[in-house]
């Protein structure tokens, strides 16, 4: 059966994946999903018969300048990254386009995209499409009861706030006319003085409808993090070790983790364009590298394989 594009685009709106409130998430999270504005542009210009803008005959589309989709869902995610130990949390769901900006999660934050396209313009191309904006996420790590007493007694974590920049390039139609691939990277820095360090968060993700009414999302996403994070979240100083009885540690920068994630979005009236309800399910696997392996926190605490589920339910209009 042939797919319509616009329908693809629609349904791939519900794959801007979750914001997960906890640090543990990132290998399999968000930045790898599909941007806001490619989402909202491909809605539109699917359609090779309808060159004068809007939906195909017949059939309404909430996809004009101005479009939102918010949820909620829950899901079950490390207590902390490297932790065997595992939290139930809420999945609000955010992504969109307002006044020319699109918008979706990243962890506990938003990416912003200034070269969100206005959907209405139709260039029926299968050319590169970019993205470029600010991101900004809070990283509360072992700034929340982390669920392991040890861990607890080396002392509770401040909460970072991570400023930076994020861009990526989506390239449409690579397998079959319906699909695309999402290469991106984003880089942030914190700025309340917590870790102090910078994160680097390169992510590839594809996108492919199974029918007019499901959409699957495969994404992998490496953690880069500098000695200042490192420093901060994986060494044990003699403090430390003294209060929670952990060897002394001291950690450097480098690769931290790798995971992927798998997620599904259904429409629930099979027809994306026109909003309403939708539903998704994640999960992903994460393994931590270098000395975020290596750290007591998560080679005598936890362990350095890392896995989430989700499910939740979002609106469309």
């Amino acid at each position: 059966m042939k797919i319509p594009r616009q329908w693809t685009a629609a349904m791939a709106v519900m794959l801007a994946s979750p914001a997960w409130a906890s640090g543990a998430e990132d290998a399999a999270r968000d930045d790898a999903a599909t941007t806001a504005f490619d989402l909202a542009q491909a809605v539109q210009e699917a359609t090779p018969a309808k060159r004068q803008g809007g939906p195909p005959e017949g059939m309404d589309s909430v996809f004009d300048d101005n479009w939102i989709n918010v949820g909620v869902g829950v899901g079950l995610i490390p207590s902390y990254a490297g932790s065997d130990d595992y939290v139930a949390f809420p999945l609000p769901l955010f992504t969109g386009r307002l006044g020319g900006v699109g918008f979706r999660p990243s962890g506990a934050g938003v990416n912003f995209d200034v070269l969100s396209p206005q959907p209405s313009v139709l260039q029926q191309s299968k050319a590169p499409q970019f993205s470029l904006g600010p991101t900004f996420r809070f990283r509360v790590e072992r700034a929340v009861d982390s669920r392991d007493p040890v861990v607890e007694a080396s002392g509770r974590l401040d909460t970072a706030l991570e400023l930076g920049v994020a861009a990526g390039v989506t390239f449409p139609a690579l397998l079959n006319p319906n699909d695309s691939l999402t290469v991106g990277t984003a880089i942030r820095w914190d700025v309340l003085g917590a870790h102090k360090g910078q994160v680097i968060e390169p992510t590839v993700a594809y996108l492919t409808p199974l029918s007019l009414g499901t959409l699957v999302q495969w994404s992998t996403a490496l953690e880069i993090v500098d000695d200042n994070f490192a420093r901060y979240y994986q060494t044990v100083t003699p403090a430390q070790s003294a209060a929670s009885g952990l060897p002394v540690f001291n950690a450097r920068g480098g690769a931290n983790r790798l995971g992927t994630a798998l997620t599904l979005a259904i429409d629930l009236d099979g027809n994306a364009l026109n909003g309403g309800f939708n539903i998704f399910a994640l999960g992903g696997y994460a393994r931590m590298l270098g000395d975020g392996a290596n750290t007591p926190f998560t080679r005598l605490r936890g362990r350095p394989d890392q896995f989430q589920l989700g499910v939740g339910l979002g609106y469309t209009f």
